[in-house]
């Protein structure tokens, strides 16, 4: 029987390893997109590499979702039965400081796949990595149905990825699905994200190697869900019958607050004494609060969440320790 293939953009991020890791124990044949650098930020992702003369199946081309004839060439070369766009400038406070970069990327990345999936073979399964983020300001719980009120660039350009995508699906009848995740945290999580900053800075701080932790808005609200966990939905929307889209959340939120509250627990520390305010780190404009329905997740993908926020934390702070 001959293993799907599938083609990852973004796969030496977060999501992108976790994804490979799952794809592979599935039998597929696994093909990763890498921009071209000096220094490879391949870390997450070394242990599944091979050199292409030993018998693999895991393979790594270069390009760049900025330059649609690397996309094509790549897309035209490996014949992939699934596409996974998990590429993006993911940082939103950044998206502030690069807006113009994050929605080239972001947005019209995500137009450039689409195209060339419609032009070399629109039977190809497409999953667009859709954020939270889109939702905004509008009340939570948000769901399938909540309006988009985007409070970044790249809030925005992840909204305009969204209607690409949709309308890709119902232009040309493209197997093209949104998976709308809410905030997803795993020890490879990267050293910028506040969860991650968190963690590192209760391990350093604890064996006396930093003495302060600088944080931006304390009482934002998210709701924090295993990176692990949500790869599998990834995967599942594109093994349905009819393409859509769907919330991939916890249905909890919790404040910074609170994570630096268990985070420092497990070290036995008091974040009070730590941590201190810097207005740098606050955004333009706020996200106050997230917290995802998956309602319809579970009814049809039959998928929940498998890590609680207590026990997420824990297995960031235990391989932290270990690094």
């Amino acid at each position: 029987m001959q293993s799907h293939r599938a083609l990852i953009f973004g796969v030496t991020g977060q999501d992108g390893s976790y994804l490979s890791d799952f794809l592979l124990s599935k039998n597929y044949e696994v093909h990763g997109v890498i921009r071209r650098s000096s220094s490879f930020n391949t870390g997450r992702i070394d242990g599944l590499y091979k050199d292409p003369h030993e018998e693999t199946k895991f393979f790594l081309h270069f390009g760049d979702l900025s330059d649609s004839s690397s996309i094509r060439n790549v897309i035209a070369k490996v014949k992939p039965d699934e596409i996974y766009n998990l590429a993006a400038q993911s940082h939103v406070r950044v998206s502030f400081d690069i807006p113009e970069y994050t929605c080239d990327v972001n947005a019209l990345g995500t137009l450039r796949i689409l195209e060339a999936i419609k032009d070399i073979n629109p039977k190809i399964r497409f999953y667009q990595a859709s954020s939270s983020e889109m939702f905004g300001k509008s009340p939570a719980p948000q769901n399938e149905n909540t309006p988009f009120y985007p409070r970044s660039p790249y809030g925005a350009s992840k909204v305009f990825a969204y209607w690409i995508t949709k309308n890709y699906r119902e232009a040309y009848e493209i197997f093209a699905c949104n998976g709308i995740l809410f905030n997803h945290e795993s020890p490879r999580r990267g050293s910028t994200f506040v969860t991650k900053k968190i963690i590192e800075a209760v391990i350093k701080i604890k064996q006396g190697k930093q003495k302060y932790l600088y944080l931006g808005n304390l009482d934002a609200k998210r709701d924090w869900g295993s990176a692990k966990d949500y790869v599998e939905a990834m995967w599942l929307m594109l093994q349905q019958d009819m393409a859509d889209d769907y919330v991939i959340a916890t249905g909890e939120n919790h404040s910074v607050k609170e994570f630096l509250d268990e985070a420092f627990k497990l070290a036995n520390l008091d974040w009070k004494e730590y941590v201190k305010i810097d207005k740098r780190y606050f955004r333009p404009a706020e996200v106050d609060m997230l917290c995802g329905d998956s309602t319809k997740a579970l009814d049809k993908l039959s998928w929940k969440p498998k890590t609680g926020f207590k026990q997420l934390i824990k297995e960031m702070y235990e391989a932290g320790r270990k690094n």
